[in-house]
C-alpha cells in the first residue's frame, strides 16, 4: 500500500459519521421541475443500500443541503436518515451542531460535496470526498475523489471505502 492511501485509510478508519450533500453528491446535480411544479430528483439505489449498511454498521449518516426538496425528505425517511437539514445557508455551523448533538469530533467525521458552499464543511471534517465533476475549488480540497458520479453510486464508493478501512466489510 502507498503510503498516500495508507494516510487515507487511516483517516477513514476514525469515521463515525459521515455527512452528504444531496444535489450532486446523492442526486446528480439536475433539478426537474413538472408543469405543476413539483420537484423531481433521481437517486442511485446502490447509494441508498451503502446508506443503510453504514448505519447498520454503527456510523451515523447526516444529511445536510442548501436547498428545501420534499424528495430529500422522502427519501432520507426511506433510508432512516434522521439528521436531516435543509434549507441550509451555513453548512459548516449545521455539521458543528451535528458533532456536538452526537458528541463526536470533527476528526470523527466524513463529508461529501461537490460545490464551493460545501468546502468550509468538508475542511472541517478529518476526512472529505468529492465527485469526478466537482467544481476545482473542491477537487483540490478532497481527500478522496470518487471514479463514480454524483447520484451515480459515489456515495456507494466512498462508503464502501469506510467501512474496509474499519474492517466492517462484509457482503
Amino acid at each position: 500500500m502507498k503510503k498516500a492511501d495508507q494516510h487515507l485509510e487511516n483517516k477513514l478508519r476514525r469515521v463515525e459519521l459521515l455527512v452528504l450533500d444531496v444535489d450532486g453528491v446523492l442526486s446528480d446535480g439536475r433539478i426537474y421541475i413538472s408543469d405543476d411544479g413539483r420537484e423531481i430528483k433521481a437517486f442511485d439505489a446502490r447509494d441508498g443500500l451503502a446508506i443503510v449498511a453504514l448505519k447498520r454498521r454503527g456510523v451515523e449518516v447526516a444529511v445536510i443541503s442548501g436547498r428545501y426538496s420534499r424528495a430529500v425528505e422522502i427519501r432520507c425517511s426511506d433510508l432512516g436518515v434522521e439528521l436531516l437539514f435543509q434549507d441550509v445557508s451555513d453548512k459548516l455551523d449545521v455539521l458543528k451542531k451535528i458533532l456536538k448533538q452526537c458528541n463526536l469530533s470533527p476528526e470523527s467525521a466524513a463529508a461529501m460535496g461537490d460545490d464551493i458552499n460545501d468546502i468550509s464543511m468538508m475542511k472541517y471534517c478529518g476526512v472529505c470526498a468529492t465527485v469526478p465533476e466537482a467544481h476545482p475549488a473542491v477537487l483540490e480540497v478532497a481527500d478522496y475523489v470518487t471514479s463514480r458520479a454524483g447520484g451515480r453510486g459515489a456515495v456507494r464508493e466512498f462508503s464502501e471505502l469506510i467501512m474496509k478501512a474499519k474492517g466492517m466489510w462484509k457482503y
